[in-house]
C-alpha cells in the first residue's frame, strides 16, 4: 500500500526543530503517510497560507489565533502545541510614557497569538505595526514605535538591548484565566480523516521523545534555523515551549484553548472557533 504524501510546515523557532526533528531527520517510522521535506516559515507566514482558504499545508504550525479564523478547515492536533505558564508575550518599551492605549505598538503578525493578546489586554488600542518577529526589538530601541510585542528567543534577550517590559501577557493571561496560556499548535487538514490524523499525533510524540534523548543530534538541526545561537538561550527556549502540554493537549490545555477562542469571539475578532 503506498503511503500518502503529506505537506508540513513548521517555525524555525528552537521549539518547533526541537519537536520536529526526529521526524525531520527520518527517525521516526511512519505507515499511512510520509512527508514532503518541511517548509520552514515565520509563523504568520503559514497562518497566512492557511488563511488563503485552500488550506496550503496537510498539516501546519498555526498561532491559537489563526486556529480560530480556519477551524473549520483545520482539526487541532492532541500533541505538538506550545501552551504553558511564563511563556507569554512580552509588551516591551524603551522610553515610551503615558497610556499604552495610545502608543504605536508593533506586533509580531496581524494572527499572531501575541495580537489576539494584546487585542484583549487593551481593548481600546488600534495603533498597531505589523513587522516580522525578530525586527520588533530593535524597531523599538530606534525609536520607530513606542513598544512591540515580542515573541520567541527575544523574551530571553530584550534586556540586552536596553528595552525593559511593561507586561507580560501571559502572566496577565493567567490572573485573567488561571488557566496556561495557548499560544501554538499543529493543526492538519480535516479531510485527511480521522485514521490519518492519529498516525501524525503519534508521529509528532515519537518525534519529541526521540528529540529527548538525543538533544546532541538534533542540536545541529536546531541551529541551522534558530535565530539565536547561544546554547544557554537555546536551551532556555526549548524547555520553556515544549512540555507536558506539547506531548498531549489534556483537559486543561484543551479549556485553556476554547476559553482563548470564546474571548476572541466576545472581542469581535472571528464569528466561528
Amino acid at each position: 500500500m503506498s503511503q500518502l504524501l503529506t505537506s508540513i510546515g513548521y517555525s524555525p523557532c528552537p521549539n518547533d526543530t526541537f519537536i520536529f526533528s526526529g521526524l525531520a531527520q527520518g527517525k521516526v517510522p511512519l505507515h499511512h503517510i510520509r512527508f514532503a521535506p518541511p517548509q520552514l516559515e515565520d509563523v504568520e507566514t503559514l497562518n497566512s497560507w492557511a488563511m488563503q482558504r485552500q488550506g496550503r499545508l496537510d498539516v501546519t504550525k498555526l498561532s491559537f489565533h489563526a486556529l480560530g479564523h480556519v477551524s473549520d478547515l483545520y482539526t487541532l492536533l492532541e500533541s505538538g502545541a506550545a501552551l504553558g505558564r511564563g511563556c507569554g508575550p512580552l509588551l516591551v518599551t524603551a522610553r515610551a510614557q503615558g497610556d499604552p492605549a495610545h502608543w504605536r505598538i508593533a506586533i509580531p503578525g496581524q494572527y499572531t497569538t501575541a495580537a489576539l493578546l494584546l487585542r484583549l489586554f487593551l481593548p481600546k488600542h488600534r495603533q498597531t505595526v505589523v513587522m516580522r518577529f525578530d525586527q520588533i526589538m530593535n524597531a523599538v530601541a530606534l525609536g520607530q514605535v513606542d513598544a512591540g510585542v515580542i515573541i520567541h528567543e527575544s523574551r530571553f534577550t530584550y534586556k540586552e538591548r536596553g528595552l525593559f517590559c511593561v507586561q507580560d501577557l501571559g502572566v496577565w493571561w493567567e490572573q485573567e484565566t488561571d488557566l496556561p496560556l495557548p499560544l501554538g499548535c499543529i493543526a492538519a487538514r480535516t479531510s485527511l480523516g480521522l485514521e490519518v490524523i492519529q498516525e501524525i499525533e503519534q508521529a509528532i510524540v515519537e518525534s519529541i521523545h526521540w528529540a529527548s534523548t538525543h538533544r546532541e543530534e538534533c542540536l545541529t538541526y536546531i541551529r541551522q534555523h534558530a535565530q539565536e545561537m547561544d546554547a544557554q538561550v537555546l536551551a532556555s527556549h526549548i524547555n520553556l515551549y515544549v512540555n507536558e502540554f506539547s506531548l498531549q493537549l489534556g483537559e486543561e490545555g484543551r479549556a485553556a484553548v476554547q476559553e482563548l477562542l470564546r474571548r476572541g469571539r466576545k472581542a469581535g475578532v472571528f464569528a466561528h472557533a
